[in-house]
């Protein structure tokens, strides 16, 4: 990965997260700016959570495909803890459970890693569907049966089977320059995009937001916050189609549009839950974000997405 252009995309990052972190520093030492104190708080205990993203991120591209691959597995099966550990299991699910963590979530993510598009790409939503349904039913508990399975479906589409796309960039046969590189700049480029826009849905909700999306679900997220995030993420999305090799600078911008619509619709579906079981956070384990589910529900459900207009764009035939 020394090509220029991924040289250029990373020390452009490593610039922005500096810059803002000297922000964050400066409004921290000078509180008399009349900002409130526990939104600078936040936002710096943020920038460091990005900071702690960053540095494992680019350590697992430079150590090549296969640690990238690991990684998302791993974060795949905290999420996914988090994910079923939010409401209460009977005895009946445990043993379906240890199937989907120690059996399908890893053989699932080895598929990915062997670029088994056409086994990956049914192996969870079909055949492990049809697993757990079955597991739960043989365990003889009927009680709430359809509300247990839908649960422990719901965890392993969104936080294993969705989430497997991200890495799954890494397979797409991409034409020029750039070999391997090109592929890990795609997966960069994904995951910036993502996070630019839910940064930038915060800020014009803040700044102009009036009409709430849905006001019970989420206090924070507005129309006006969505079509300011849509647009500042194809914006960039086309300012940077140079990082993303297939892309032209509109199909670039494109992509941009749909992936920050699609974080939204994750950031409100993974809201949703949250505020059904009464919870503010998935969990603790990073310090400012929340749980690892709070900080990839916007990759999850634009991750899969993105893959397939990759494969449009390329005309890849997986």
């Amino acid at each position: 990965m020394n090509d220029i252009r991924t040289i250029a995309l990373i020390t452009g990052v490593l610039l922005l997260l500096t810059a803002v972190t000297a922000v964050g520093q400066f409004l921290k030492r000078h509180p008399d700016r009349g900002l409130d104190p526990a939104a600078v708080r936040t936002f710096n205990l943020r920038i460091r959570g990005w900071w702690v993203l960053c540095t494992v991120l680019a350590a697992a591209f430079w150590l090549g495909t296969t640690a990238t691959v690991v990684l998302f597995g791993l974060v795949s099966f905290w999420a996914l803890r988090e994910f079923i550990t939010l409401t209460p299991t009977r005895k009946g699910d445990h043993r379906a459970l240890f199937w989907v963590f120690f059996a399908f979530t890893p053989l699932h993510y080895l598929l990915v890693g062997l670029n088994r598009y056409d086994i990956f790409s049914v192996f969870l939503p079909v055949y492990a569907t049809l697993f757990v349904l079955a597991r739960v039913a043989f365990a003889g508990d009927y009680k709430r049966f359809l509300e247990r399975t839908a649960k422990i479906q719901a965890g392993l589409v969104v936080c294993v089977y969705c989430l497997s796309f991200a890495p799954a960039l890494l397979q797409i046969p991409i034409e020029g320059p750039g070999g391997r590189s090109a592929n890990f700049r795609l997966l960069f480029f994904l995951i910036l995009l993502v996070q630019f826009g839910d940064c930038m849905q915060y800020v014009w909700s803040r700044m102009l937001g009036r009409r709430l999306v849905a006001g019970t679900v989420s206090s924070n997220r507005t129309w006006e916050g969505l079509l300011g995030s849509a647009t500042s993420t194809s914006l960039l999305a086309a300012a940077l189609w140079w990082a993303a090799p297939p892309f032209q600078p509109w199909q670039a911008a494109l992509a941009g549009l749909v992936v920050a619509t699609m974080g939204f619709a994750g950031g409100m579906t993974m809201s949703a839950i949250k505020r059904d079981r009464g919870v503010k956070d998935y969990g603790t384990l990073v310090v400012g974000h929340g749980g690892v589910l709070d900080r990839i529900d916007s990759i999850c459900f634009a991750a899969p997405v993105f893959y397939h207009i990759t494969l449009l764009v390329t005309g890849t035939r997986p």
